[in-house]
């Protein structure tokens, strides 16, 4: 009985920590947003001088507050899962590690508080409480697109790099160390620089005919950025024109699945359909009456 009644409190906290389908999980989700941007935003408060200057100790105790409480949360995170490691281990879990440490390292490295910033990827989780995983067939679509693009990329970057190179060399020898071109891979640098249109202008050419190349490797710049989306947006008309072939029966199948927040406790899977009792991957059971 004692132990239906610990298995009870944990499957309870572990649905409002781990999942958004419940008012209760929503609510703890929104909260956790709120802190955690209010935890950002309190970091770069104290970076202003005369700002921290006048409330820095109202500051470090709202830091201090809210640490304890992302704390609080990552043990319970921890203790609600039936394999404490795989969280820690998973990508979530390292960041809500790297997110809390930061203000206990200031204690001993000053300056460290800021990488409390850190806490911004934790805002990912937002992505559980919109249930945007239903939306994540475009995301894979495009995906798919790049990969199948990645062959085309690599031979037009190789490409570019030789270009870069070459003109690089070419630029050297034109304008030399006067116009500050003293090396060769300092004018490679000012080629790529140069030709993503970027222009930082810490090296410009002086000669007629170093500017006359420079302005070949501009107008170069704009066709380099329109050939890769020109790849991957071809691969991503054939992907969804394929897509749209599937048949009636298959769309409404698509259509009547749904996902939604489930997390299991044992393997940590998430994206299980609407009604299921069992985890996909680890097959474990995943709510216990």
């Amino acid at each position: 009985m004692e132990n239906d009644n610990k298995h009870t409190w944990k499957t309870k906290l572990h649905e409002i920590i781990y999942e958004a389908d419940t008012r209760a999980g929503k609510l703890f989700d929104i909260i956790l947003l709120i802190a955690i941007l209010a935890s950002i935003v309190l970091v770069m408060l104290e970076s202003i001088s005369s700002f921290d200057e006048k409330y820095h100790a109202f500051l470090n105790v709202s830091e201090w507050v809210i640490t304890i409480l992302f704390t609080i949360e990552y043990i319970v995170r921890i203790i609600t899962v039936n394999k404490p490691i795989r969280y820690i281990t998973s990508f979530y879990g390292i960041v809500d590690l790297l997110s809390t440490i930061p203000k206990y390292l200031s204690l001993f490295f000053v300056g460290s508080q800021a990488l409390v910033a850190l806490r911004a990827l934790r805002l990912l989780r937002i992505f559980r409480i919109l249930k945007l995983a239903r939306y994540l067939g475009a995301s894979n679509q495009l995906a798919s697109a790049i990969k199948a693009s990645r062959a085309k990329i690599s031979v037009f970057l190789f490409a570019v790099i030789i270009a870069s190179v070459i003109f690089g060399t070419i630029m050297y020898l034109v304008e030399g160390a006067a116009s500050g071109f003293t090396n060769i891979p300092k004018s490679v640098y000012w080629c790529i620089v140069t030709l993503t249109t970027v222009g930082f202008g810490d090296i410009a050419p002086v000669t007629p005919l170093g500017q006359f190349i420079a302005a070949v490797i501009m107008v170069m710049g704009y066709g380099i950025i329109a050939v890769p989306t020109g790849i991957v947006s071809a691969e991503y008309t054939k992907a969804s024109n394929s897509k749209d072939k599937i048949t009636k029966e298959e769309e409404t199948q698509l259509k009547t699945v749904t996902l939604n927040t489930q997390c299991c406790a044992n393997c940590l899977a998430v994206k299980h359909q609407d009604g299921a009792e069992f985890c996909h991957k680890c097959g474990c059971k995943l709510h216990y009456d």
